[in-house]
């Protein structure tokens, strides 16, 4: 058997982290098996779809390096077959028509509710064997609902959750079409595993309870059904569950803030997902380990500070030079001017053990190529009164040193002996006048990147 599965989003929204670990594990267990991977576009919901939100996906999935094999699909494309399929259904007694308007299937439903009972449809226009149906009301368009089996169980051996059982009377008739001939999501679903070929179904588990009616619709169509693996939800920072539209979760927005693709995907996969206690791996070792005995039934938490770890470890390793690609587009959208001198590259060299995010490197980097004026206050607090002479004195000192990191860390460190300092005496200040900040890689070392003319007049504005 070739193993096909799929990732379905609806274009309602962007693509959200939950939507993207289901892409990354429906991804890695095709790829696992050499099987297929095909992208499905479920945009049935016409309110609320647009193309922005599908080219949203699109862009989410192209930045975490999910390749497709088949697709984009999109079910708007197919109504076509989807209204063919729901004709031969009720052409074989299958499904119905069925006349019950909205308001009396309200009505009906409070009753219910008055009587404790579970709010369902009646069955009133189920065709029965000896059953008699009332004449159809002229006024009334009716939906199409599918004839679920009366009585048994249906059930399947999830391959994350075990064995799940639904009793069939607690499920009513399903509408597979609306009034207005439009199929609806469920019948959609199974009309495209059927005609897809879909061998594993792996979903969140908000999709349990659409399982059995789809499990249902593909028996009584003849088709294989798929396996199904449910994948409990993420819990948030506070332990609270991630919202679609809760912006912190899109992943064109971890690209914004400055993450890398590799560092999410490292991220996402362990999101209830471990083999052993490796942490950090390629994505080639995921497609090769990754399986679906190893995902916990039980909701996984997101935690920042171990995605910001993951991130800090792959900019660490990445080349300098993809680091400058990725760095320039971020310093030209702040308006920052990138010149030939620093390097960015050099700058980029210097400060990406430092970081966590690709903005914390255009941070770094920025102060190399604006005309900086730091914070007063923060200088007044470290430029104390006998650091004052040995600065002058430095600077006079760097008009004719040869500018090297080694020849200029020489002459700080006999500047600061010649006037009786410690280091952090002159080196603190200095940080400040040239980045605007107190932590930086080792004084020399940041001097060196400047021109030796800006050095000296951001020295000499403070003096």
């Amino acid at each position: 058997m070739t193993i096909r599965t799929r990732f379905a989003p609806s274009p309602t929204g962007y693509l959200h982290i939950g939507g993207a670990r289901t892409a990354l594990f429906s991804w890695a267990y095709a790829r696992k098996h050499g099987g297929t991977f095909i992208l499905r576009i479920e945009d049935t919901d016409v309110e609320r779809s647009t193309p922005e939100a599908v080219q949203a996906i699109l862009d989410g999935m192209v930045w975490l390096n999910l390749s497709y094999d088949e697709g984009p699909f999109y079910q708007m494309q197919c109504m076509g077959r989807y209204k063919e399929v729901i004709q031969h259904m009720l052409a074989q007694g299958l499904a119905y028509y069925c006349y019950t308007s909205p308001s009396e299937l309200e009505t009906m439903r409070e009753a219910q509710r008055a009587s404790g009972e579970k709010p369902r449809y009646d069955g009133h226009w189920r065709p029965e064997s000896g059953k008699i149906l009332p004449e159809p009301p002229a006024e009334t368009m009716p939906v199409v609902r599918f004839k679920n089996p009366a009585r048994g169980l249906v059930t399947w051996k999830d391959l994350v959750k075990g064995h799940i059982e639904f009793d069939n009377g607690e499920l009513d008739d399903l509408i597979i079409a609306r009034a207005d001939g439009t199929p609806t999501y469920n019948f959609c679903v199974v009309v495209d595993d059927w005609d897809m070929g879909i061998t594993h179904v792996i979903r969140g588990d908000d999709h349990v309870n659409n399982t059995p009616r789809q499990i249902n619709i593909l028996k009584a169509l003849g088709a294989n059904v798929p396996q199904y693996a449910h994948l409990s939800m993420i819990l948030g920072d506070d332990g609270q569950k991630l919202s679609k539209r809760h912006g912190a979760v899109s992943v064109m927005q971890y690209d914004e803030e400055g993450y890398l693709p590799e560092a999410v995907i490292n991220y996402l996969a362990r999101l209830g997902w471990s083999h052993g206690n490796d942490e950090v791996f390629s994505v080639e070792q995921f497609c090769a380990w990754f399986d679906l005995d190893h995902i916990t039934p039980s909701a996984a938490q997101f935690n920042t500070e171990k995605l910001n770890w993951l991130n800090q470890h792959y900019i660490k390793q990445a080349d300098n030079t993809r680091l400058v690609a990725l760095t320039r587009p971020r310093l030209e959208a702040r308006g920052v001017l990138v010149s030939a001198v620093p390097a960015l590259e050099a700058i980029i060299a210097l400060y990406k053990e430092r970081v966590v995010t690709l903005n914390e490197l255009a941070d770094a980097a920025e102060v190399f190529y604006i005309d900086l004026h730091p914070n007063q206050e923060l200088l007044n607090a470290q430029l104390s009164a006998e650091a004052i002479p040995a600065l002058r004195e430095l600077a006079e000192r760097l008009k004719d040193v040869v500018w090297e990191a080694v020849a200029i860390g020489t002459a700080i460190k006999e500047i600061v002996s010649k006037h009786g300092l410690k280091m952090p005496k002159l080196a603190m200040p200095l940080r400040v006048m040239l980045t605007g900040q107190t932590q930086t890689p080792s004084v020399d070392a940041v001097l060196m990147l400047f021109s030796r003319e800006v050095v000296l007049a951001r020295i000499a504005r403070h003096l």
